[in-house]
């Protein structure tokens, strides 16, 4: 198996004289595709020629694309070992009785939020219910053309009637001071970077917000732009307020500036949020620790809450507080997740930890002991707590985190859901 070198070629003809040219008016209509990773696997040339004129197109600017040689096999083997992307594109010429055995290795290891898109050699109806009906998002006959392509990939993710594309996470402090910003920026990296998949951290404390700071950038433009300009907020606006932290990882970030009062009413996030699950597979917000309307509407919408508390009186009672309230405006959501921060600071008389969650009637998903060390050399230094020691206790645990929160598990199983589904078809068989 290879991966591609993109390269601009003239268009030229395949073997069967199906030219891989594109008339302009074939893809005009379709819309930029967000940021999405997407790995392509091609038995033939005339595919990878075809994948190789889809990675050039300016509607793939944001998405992470990978062409490889190779089977259903080579996928499987290499997702064995490494994260399934957002979108696995799949050339066989296997005939349509022996398919679903092909897929089943690589249903073993692939994410249940993995779509997969098939290119095959026979027009069989049967063979395409079949797919779609477990888990496959689509299925192609070939030869197919650029315009097919990223056709199909806009069907998938940019389609105004498809589910959103991606999850948001909200974490917010018990109280304020207790590292619940510190905890979101260190997941978010971690996300983007263990699993290569694009992460959006959107910085909610205006006011206030230390994400540039932690990050070590100065953007001259952020989140207030796109809250305070809701009539401008669309896909090229929001690239223009983004800043790139790493690979896969950017920043909204606040101003931190005190110039204005930055009074909002319950909806005034809503449409950043919209926007932010259709263009990115994971947005991470970092909530400031107060409690308005816009704040609990925006923690009544997350996919996910995490609450961030340390271990004395006044955050037992104000995390019993968020708990109780959030268990009534998000009635069929699970329970928030609770993190246990800065334990064992010395000197300072603390709840047990057993005690501590045996009130709230739940169990901590992370607890961080009090590192005054590690902790300054990150902040002072710009970086992440992996950046600094990826060997540390805490860097683990933010890794444990980075699983749990984005539904991954840390070995290789058969999920539920996309891929997931055909194991439970061939084992019927």
């Amino acid at each position: 198996m290879s991966t591609i070198d993109y390269k601009i070629e003239t268009p030229t003809s395949d073997r069967d004289g199906i030219s891989d040219a594109v008339r302009p008016s074939e893809v005009d209509h379709l819309r930029p595709l967000p940021r999405i990773s997407v790995h392509a696997f091609c038995e033939t040339e005339a595919l990878q020629r075809v994948m190789e004129r889809c990675g050039q197109d300016r509607r793939m600017s944001k998405v992470t694309f990978r062409v490889n040689s190779g089977s259903i096999a080579a996928a499987a083997n290499m997702f064995s070992t490494t994260p399934t992307p957002n979108l696995i594109i799949i050339e066989t010429a296997t005939e349509p009785r022996s398919l679903m055995q092909e897929l089943a290795p690589l249903a073993a290891v692939c994410d249940p939020s993995t779509k997969v898109i098939i290119i095959g050699r026979y027009n069989d109806i049967p063979l395409y219910r079949d797919l779609i009906r477990n888990g496959i998002s689509e299925y192609m006959v070939a030869p197919v053309a650029m315009s097919d392509v990223l056709g199909a990939i806009a069907t998938i993710f940019v389609d105004p009637e498809a589910e959103p594309l991606g999850r948001s996470i909200a974490f917010i402090g018990a109280k304020g001071g207790v590292g619940s910003s510190t905890l979101a920026h260190n997941c978010a990296w971690g996300i983007s970077n263990l699993f290569s998949t694009e992460v959006v951290l959107a910085d909610l404390d205006l006011p206030y917000g230390t994400a540039n700071i932690n990050f070590d950038q100065d953007p001259p433009q952020g989140i207030s732009e796109a809250v305070f300009s809701p009539e401008r907020l669309d896909e090229v606006f929001l690239d223009r307020l983004l800043t790139k932290c790493s690979e896969h990882l950017s920043l909204l970030a606040a101003p931190s500036m005190l110039d204005r009062p930055y009074d909002f009413d319950a909806t005034a996030f809503q449409p950043l949020m919209e926007i932010l699950l259709r263009n990115a597979p994971v947005s991470v917000l970092d909530v400031p620790h107060q409690w308005s309307d816009w704040t609990r509407t925006v923690l009544a919408e997350a996919d996910e809450v995490v609450i961030t508390a340390v271990p004395d009186l006044a955050n037992l009672r104000n995390a019993k507080n968020l708990f109780d309230s959030l268990k009534n405006i998000r009635p069929n959501d699970k329970m928030p997740h609770l993190v246990l921060n800065q334990v064992g600071l010395p000197k300072r008389p603390e709840i047990s930890p057993s005690d501590f969650c045996d009130s709230l009637g739940v169990e901590p998903v992370a607890i961080i002991p009090f590192d005054v060390v590690l902790f300054g050399n990150a902040a002072n230094s710009g970086r992440m707590i992996a950046e600094i020691d990826k060997k540390a206790p805490t860097a683990e645990t933010f890794s444990q985190l980075a699983h749990l929160l984005t539904g991954r598990a840390t070995d290789k199983k058969a999920k539920s859901g996309g891929l997931g589904k055909i194991l439970g078809m061939l084992g019927r068989k």
